[in-house]
């Protein structure tokens, strides 16, 4: 099941350790993570979503910048989403079926196209790294990735060391435990899948 992160709402540490240039330096970290449960706590009550006002009525704490920028940040990531007026927390498995498929660039254009030779190792790794980064567990984050190398014709196109694509997704898994980025590699990716298009 997809698990929740409280990264910080501006420079997405996990921990009391601010990028320098971050709004929230010097915030400590279970302040930033009361941020987020104070959210949670109110939209996992109401199933059916409630106004941004309503939120705001109904969170324990103060509202404030970094409350804000929270929910800025679950709506980025698709954690919460907008139905009509209301704002509603997505479900377990509505989240992981919105983030099976990507669709911020560069990962559209590599989920899409699919890995060509030349850029194998960057469009595997920042498949990988996206679904650590939406909060996919391993086993999902595996399962994903050896599909889209299936079903997007990436395996078949050849070109890889390994043997099977479970193989190849294995050889990835320290992309998903030591939580490397998706960004620069999917733009690697994309930019030699673009060239062969």
């Amino acid at each position: 099941m997809p698990t929740f992160r409280y990264p910080c709402p501006g420079c997405r540490t996990t921990n009391s350790l601010h990028d320098a240039d971050c709004e929230f330096e010097g915030v400590s970290w279970p302040t930033v993570e009361k941020a987020y449960t104070d959210l949670l706590s109110v939209l996992s009550a109401e199933p059916d979503g409630l106004s941004e006002a309503a939120l705001r009525d109904a969170i324990p704490a103060d509202w404030g910048g970094l409350h804000k920028a929270a929910l800025g940040a679950l709506r980025r990531d698709q954690r919460v989403v907008e139905d009509g007026d209301d704002l509603r927390l997505l479900t377990a498995a509505e989240f992981k079926e919105l983030v099976s498929e990507p669709t911020r660039e560069p990962m559209r254009t590599v989920y899409e196209h699919g890995s060509v030779p030349g850029c194998h190792d960057n469009a595997v790794f920042a498949m990988v790294a996206w679904y650590e980064m939406v909060g996919l567990s391993w086993p999902e984050t595996r399962e994903n990735v050896i599909e889209w190398l299936r079903e997007s014709g990436a395996w078949d196109r050849g070109g890889f060391e390994e043997s099977t694509p479970e193989e190849l997704v294995d050889a990835k898994r320290h992309v998903y435990d030591e939580g490397y980025g998706w960004k620069e590699k999917g733009q690697s990716a994309k930019r030699v899948i673009e060239r062969h298009l």
